[in-house]
């Protein structure tokens, strides 16, 4: 990656028709499929930060694609919604554009996402840390007293929350909750689909010096066959919280390759998302693309 380009902060096809623009994806219609573009836009506390990290986006769908791929070798996994994230695969609409879309663009199968976040915890950190301090579970997930932030949690816990736009806060909601929102069967299949896909990924990448604390994974329906697809992005910086396993130190927050250390830096200074946000110093930007890269080496080593 080349750590002096400049970050990709809005995309703009002048053929292509854009019909969603999130936190980080801006999502075209090929018809029959969609194009997600992931920009280098990065939030914090659910809003969209001043600056973009320049090669994020490339590195957001480089490991989305790697496990897509990997979960497809899986027995009994739900299908993802990755058609090819190779450019020389995609329709010739998007050939004028390649400079911008190639390593950073995906052509997916159109779905309809479930309303819910999916939230696989292995270790208790972040919003669950927060959660367990004031009434000891998280998710209505009773915990056992006397933990310590970044603990190891004894079982590993699906905690869902609600899917919040740009400026609002996701929250944590019970399980039954999420039963009466898309329906007891579904909820059970999501459920146990994401405890699955989280312990074996981590596995992997404990072998490769990452743990993975936590992870967020979304699922829709499929438009045409109504099958179960796992979603938009899986297992990044972005959407986990990934640890060096040789720093692990419970009791105190740990050192991270991921957007942990934008919050914390915006900690430092007061912010929290409930004003503008203030500007990153290039020497946070830099650090965070960094950790993002290294985080992608590690779990994408053939070795």
């Amino acid at each position: 990656m080349n750590t002096k380009s400049k970050a990709l902060i809005n995309s703009d096809f002048s053929n292509l028709r854009l019909v969603n623009q999130g936190k980080v994806r801006d999502i075209y219609d090929l018809g029959e499929t969609l194009l997600f573009v992931a920009s280098d836009r990065i939030s914090a506390f659910d809003v969209i930060l001043p600056e973009g990290i320049p090669g994020k986006g490339a590195v957001l769908t480089a490991l989305s694609s790697y496990w897509f791929t990997w979960l497809a070798r899986l027995d009994g996994m739900p299908g993802h919604h990755l058609i090819s994230s190779e450019f020389n695969e995609f329709p010739e609409v998007c050939h004028p554009y390649r400079n911008i879309l190639e390593g950073r663009s995906m052509v997916v199968r159109k779905a309809r996402p479930l309303p819910v976040e999916c939230i696989v915890r292995g270790y208790l950190a972040g919003s669950g840390w927060k959660d367990y301090k004031k009434n000891g579970a998280i998710s209505g997930e009773r915990l056992p007293t006397g933990l310590l932030e970044s603990d190891r949690l004894p079982e590993v816990i699906f905690t869902p929350s609600t899917k919040a736009g740009e400026g609002e806060h996701d929250m944590n909601i019970s399980f039954k909750r999420m039963c009466s929102e898309i329906g007891s069967e579904l909820a059970e299949k999501v459920r146990k689909a994401s405890i699955s896909i989280y312990k074996k990924a981590s596995l992997m990448a404990e072998k490769r010096g990452i743990i993975i604390a936590d992870t967020k994974m979304e699922f829709g329906l499929d438009e045409a066959s109504g099958e179960l697809l796992l979603i938009d992005e899986l297992l990044t910086p972005d959407s986990s919280r990934f640890w060096p396993a040789s720093a692990y130190s419970p009791g105190r927050a740990q050192p991270s390759f991921d957007k942990q250390f934008v919050r914390d830096y915006l900690l430092s200074v007061k912010w929290e998302g409930s004003s503008p946000p203030p500007h990153l110093p290039e020497a946070i930007i830099l650090q965070t693309q960094e950790r993002y890269v290294e985080a992608m080496k590690r779990l994408t080593a053939t070795t």
